[in-house]
């Protein structure tokens, strides 16, 4: 399946995350998803941009997957990245939106655990889009 149409996936599942602890369930499955794009364009990727791609694929393990993740991992569905800018920038939106859900979760959340889960994924998450963002400048 191509990357954009993983993200899409990963944007409609994070829409339908009914607390907070799914949120950040969520935010695990994105990060696997950024590892494997990273992955795939580090090694056939365009050569000026694979350095980039392979610390966009470091960036995407930082988070650990919690009690409750699913066993279908989305981004083992992940074949090809047809259009690396627009799946970079598809990829770079739904972060956005799974940083704005975090700390809306972080800021309502009353259990310690899931306050320090949700500060662990933001944080995570702010280093994937960073290295999204170069080497999304690398294909520039």
């Amino acid at each position: 399946m191509d990357a954009v149409r993983l993200v899409g996936a990963s944007r409609s599942a994070l829409t339908r995350c009914g607390d907070g602890a799914q949120i950040v369930v969520e935010a695990w499955q994105v990060q696997a998803l950024a590892q494997a794009v990273g992955r795939l364009l580090a090694g056939s990727g365009p050569p000026q941009a694979r350095a980039a791609a392979g610390a966009l694929a470091e960036a995407g393990v930082r988070l650990r997957c919690l009690p409750g993740c699913p066993a279908e991992i989305r981004a083992a569905r992940l074949t090809e990245v047809r259009d690396p800018r627009r799946a970079l920038g598809a990829l770079g939106g739904l972060l956005a939106e799974l940083c704005a859900a975090l700390v809306e979760v972080a800021a309502g959340a009353e259990d310690e655990t899931l306050y320090g889960h949700c500060l662990d994924a933001l944080d995570a998450a702010g280093e994937v889009a960073d290295r999204a963002t170069a080497l999304l400048e690398c294909l520039a």
